[in-house]
């Protein structure tokens, strides 16, 4: 969907397809038709946003072949759908059974990622509508926080400098410019606004910027006016927003058994207490556990906030609680003021598969109805702030 904003920027509204499981060009199309058209019918839009996942060989595939290209942006154009932003963040095999640590690898200090992002830059730059201002790519934050020394540093500076510089030579090549946004993330060398003010600093800006997901500044307990305007003080543009939600515990040991019934084997659900964000470490034990079940194991001091996608609409049931309340905050400090402060937004709820077994979606058209909700959610938030829908179609 498309909304403009006061300022007469159009702001890009969709959302994210790493929620299904395909990684081949066939899987992709075929769950446009299963997922996405149907979305977009539900919610009477003429026009849907996608946040293309695309797994590391079937971007390879896509860059090395131009006619595929064109076949694919066909197949979206045909269906009422358009692409400004893809998913980087996962490599491959995102909806594998278990997933846990394996996706932040291969992380930014392989060949492997480099190859990967400039792939996607390179399709990116076919699939995009004719009036984009631009197109974005969502990447992890360089690394997990550990192996990391300065060698590694090193080696991963090199890579965003020759990054700039294909991204750079994409642009030349296609007139079109893509622009890589990279994730903070809880447990990431990068979890917070403040790390990435220091790590990713005198990066090149103009290419370059940062993915906010706003269930990962819920998690890192920032506040969304401070962390935006560090990130403004700082030069580093947010090129893109994911709009998420995470779970919150109030009372942890009152909710303990809500809590449990979110421990599951594919995705890690970092935990975060409130005292983190005083924290010289974010990741300190004191504050932090690396997964759920690890954290109602520690007994982590005070509330909690859980690096768990919750549908937008749908929060868990209480003593649980979302973090809906910090996406506003977020949503309002980015739109406020004469100038948009993002105009790719993506809704990225990956979890509806392994949510509690009463909460997840029995069947494709549940899953796409929820989708749709959370969507709609997402539109309903943004037209409270001013914007206001537009009924463009891609060209």
């Amino acid at each position: 969907m498309r909304l403009r904003h006061a300022d007469g920027t159009t702001v890009h509204l969709g959302y994210c397809t790493n929620v299904h499981p395909a990684e081949d060009l066939p899987g992709i199309v075929a769950q446009l038709d299963t997922y996405a058209v149907a979305v977009r019918r539900a919610l009477g839009a003429d026009l849907l946003g996608l946040g293309l996942w695309l797994a590391a060989p079937v971007a390879a595939a896509l860059a090395a072949d131009p006619a595929a290209r064109r076949r694919l942006r066909h197949e979206l154009t045909v269906r009422g759908l358009e692409v400004v932003t893809l998913n980087g963040f996962p490599y491959a095999a995102f909806q594998a059974p278990v997933v846990k640590g394996a996706v932040y690898h291969p992380d930014w200090t392989t060949p492997q990622r480099s190859a990967y992002t400039l792939d996607l830059a390179r399709v990116l730059a076919d699939l995009l509508p004719d009036d984009a201002v631009h197109g974005s790519v969502s990447t992890l934050p360089l690394a997990w926080r550990t192996p990391w020394d300065t060698a590694r540093a090193a080696t991963a500076r090199r890579r965003l400098d020759a990054l700039a510089d294909g991204l750079a030579a994409v642009q030349r090549e296609t007139s079109r410019v893509i622009r890589v946004g990279f994730e903070p993330e809880p447990g990431c060398l990068v979890e917070s606004t403040g790390q990435a003010r220091e790590v990713f600093s005198a990066m090149d800006t103009d290419r370059l910027g940062i993915c906010l997901d706003l269930a990962h500044l819920a998690c890192a307990w920032e506040q969304p006016a401070d962390a935006l305007a560090g990130l403004r003080a700082a030069g580093l543009p947010v090129v893109k927003v994911q709009v998420s939600a995470a779970v919150e515990a109030p009372d942890p040991v009152g909710a303990g058994a809500a809590l449990r019934r979110f421990v599951e084997p594919r995705f890690l659900h970092q935990t975060r207490a409130a005292g983190c964000a005083g924290a010289a470490d974010p990741a300190d034990p004191a504050y932090a556990a690396d997964d759920l079940d690890a954290a109602l194991d520690a007994g982590l001091p005070g509330a909690w906030r859980v690096h768990y996608h919750v549908p937008l609409h749908a929060p868990p049931e209480p003593p649980l609680r979302s973090t809906v309340p910090v996406l506003r905050e977020a949503l309002a400090a980015l739109f406020a003021g004469p100038a948009a402060g993002c105009d790719h937004l993506d809704v990225e709820t990956y979890t509806w598969g392994v949510l509690p077994e009463a909460r997840r979606p029995r069947g494709d058209a549940e899953l796409a109805a929820g989708i749709a909700a959370e969507l709609a959610f997402a539109r309903d938030e943004l037209t409270a702030l001013g914007l206001a829908p537009t009924a463009v179609m891609s060209s």
